[in-house]
């Protein structure tokens, strides 16, 4: 199948060509036809990486009229990095296409300037859902009369708590416009939105659901919590020629674990929520030339991040779900390549393999993590590769060797190499010597029925392999709180969860029980953490509301809000 075979006009097949594409990817294969021949709304069932973004662009410049000046696509995705990317792509596409507008709308840059953009004309926007909005309550950004809508990575956008914006949105578009959501699984959530917003959709799927490639080994590795950041250490220097993306559940972590890093002495750097947009564009920038070799990230800041070579994905803290599993290990293996996902667990978290591997049908390979000998080795063996295979421009460096000739004159062939090598072994020797075994023992082989211990917690393990909680640990101390949003708020537990963790830097795991209640919530936290989660949450802010967090009375639950 080639791109001629889809029904694309020859401005599109110019600009294909351009841009070296040769053949269609599966998900281009099935979906760009149906855009262009048919007229329904379309769910596209694709990871990242899979060329979606083409898959839904070129149909979509080759039906826009770029002879009518007013806006008639729109492509909304949940961040600037994506948004960057998906305009650029755009303005690729049409490149042979005369007087085509695109414009990205993101926020953290000067909305002044995207509103001039805007009045000279946009034929296509791509936008966050925010900072649309925004534009749309200014009116500036009229959608009352668009063709396509695209809802892209539809379910990163609920789980970053889009949903009422989205909503609103879509609310203020025509009822006869055509809507393609693509997303990398499908959550009830996601397929509410289907229902609500799209008409006798088709669902089209790149490949089977929650899949991954089949050329990434999958690899977990359990120690104690204390040992988790000494873990990742090893890891790194055991893989000399490592080019990976480290996952952090909360920006905090992520910007404490890139900290530790750079201080020992790697070439890691940090993206996150935090930082300015320029900051961040240098910071992809410089990982996507390889002068980073190792970037940490949260999964948030990741979106948008293209990059084929990524050799290793290593979860810092094992995901809370399995679909964020399957999405952080397709980083890697990207465009035909191998590549290798490293899952970072303590003894608590052996539940969450088990259910990711149920969910995902993925079987992850139980390694010890290496010994301080084990690293000494591979990075000696690595460093005589280099020396053997390093390339010599007799020209130039001769013109400096005869001095070095005379300085090593008197030292035998075995010394010389002994102490080139010691230059930069040296400090894996010093800082593995003694080094202890940080390994877990692997308790695997239990048999359904049968019951297995991790720290306090007891789990039984079913007939289909999952691990399920037999109980909550009565010894675990807790507190518990009251936060003054509810069901009618339409807020749920992961909502909650990323308040938590992004204001008080803490971490799930010292998350409890959270209860959703009409008006009003509660969730626990280890009494360890509950002191900063009080201080952290003054004047918090939850989906763009304020909130009240306090510790819950027995007696009184806590202020009832007032009606409405």
């Amino acid at each position: 199948m080639s791109f001629e075979n889809l029904g694309l006009n020859e401005h599109i097949l110019k600009a294909v060509q351009r841009m070296g594409f040769t053949e269609p990817t599966p998900i281009q294969e099935k979906v760009i036809p149906e855009i262009i021949d048919g007229s329904r709304d379309l769910v596209g069932l694709a990871q990242t990486g899979t060329g979606k973004t083409a898959a839904f662009g070129l149909p979509m410049i080759q039906l826009i009229d770029f002879d009518s000046l007013h806006t008639q696509g729109v492509v909304i995705c949940p961040t600037r990095e994506l948004c960057i990317q998906i305009s650029g792509d755009f303005n690729e596409f049409s490149r042979f296409v005369k007087g085509a507008k695109i414009v990205s709308v993101y926020g953290g840059a000067s909305i002044e300037n995207q509103i001039r953009q805007i009045k000279k004309g946009a034929h296509i926007i791509v936008a966050t859902p925010g900072r649309l909005l925004d534009l749309i309550k200014r009116k500036v950004v009229k959608i009352s009369s668009v063709s396509f809508v695209v809802l892209d990575e539809a379910d990163e956008m609920l789980n970053m708590g889009f949903q009422e914006d989205l909503d609103a949105i879509l609310s203020k578009t025509p009822d006869n416009r055509r809507t393609w959501l693509f997303s990398a699984t499908m959550p009830a959530a996601v397929v509410k939105i289907a229902a609500n917003y799209m008409n006798d959709y088709i669902e089209i799927m790149a490949d089977k659901r929650n899949s991954v490639p089949k050329n990434i080994v999958h690899t977990n590795y359990v120690v104690l919590e204390k040992d988790r950041y000494p873990a990742l250490k090893r890891i790194i220097d055991f893989y000399p020629d490592i080019y990976g993306l480290i996952f952090c559940r909360t920006r905090n972590e992520t910007r404490q674990v890139s900290e530790k890093l750079m201080k020992d002495g790697y070439n890691a750097e940090a993206l996150h929520g935090e930082l300015s947009q320029a900051q961040r564009d240098n910071v992809m920038g410089k990982f996507r030339s390889k002068s980073i070799q190792l970037l940490v990230a949260t999964d948030v800041a990741a979106r948008g991040l293209d990059v084929d070579d990524i050799s290793h994905v290593i979860n810092y803290n094992f995901p809370d779900e399995a679909e964020v599993y399957t999405h952080r290990s397709g980083r890697t293996a990207r465009a035909g390549k191998s590549g290798v996902s490293i899952v970072l667990m303590n003894t608590r978290e052996r539940w969450k393999l088990a259910e990711v591997e149920r969910r995902s049908g993925i079987s992850f390979n139980y390694a010890k993590v290496p010994t301080g000998k084990a690293i000494c080795e591979k990075q000696l063996y690595a460093m005589v590769s280099k020396l053997v295979t390093v390339d010599i421009n007799h020209e130039e460096v001769d013109k400096f060797l005869a001095p070095v000739y005379k300085t090593l004159g008197g030292l035998s062939k075995e010394e010389v190499i002994q102490r080139f090598i010691s230059i930069e072994f040296n400090r894996f020797l010093d800082y593995y010597k003694g080094a202890q075994d940080i390994n877990v023992s692997s308790k695997g082989g239990v048999k359904p029925g049968a019951e297995k211990k991790t720290g306090k917690k007891i789990f039984a393990k079913d007939k289909n392999g999952s691990f399920k909680d037999k109980g909550r640990r009565e010894d675990r101390k807790t507190r518990s709180f009251f936060i003054n949003v509810g069901k009618m708020d339409n807020i749920h537990k992961g909502a909650i969860t990323r308040l938590l963790c992004d204001r008080a830097g803490i971490t799930a795991a010292q998350i409890g029980k959270i209860e959703i209640l009409r008006e009003f919530s509660f969730f626990e936290i280890e009494h360890q953490a509950a002191d900063t989660v009080l201080k952290s949450m003054q004047n918090a802010k939850l989906d763009g509301r304020d909130v009240m967090v306090q510790l819950a009375q027995k007696k009184n639950p806590g202020p009832k809000r007032k009606k409405r």
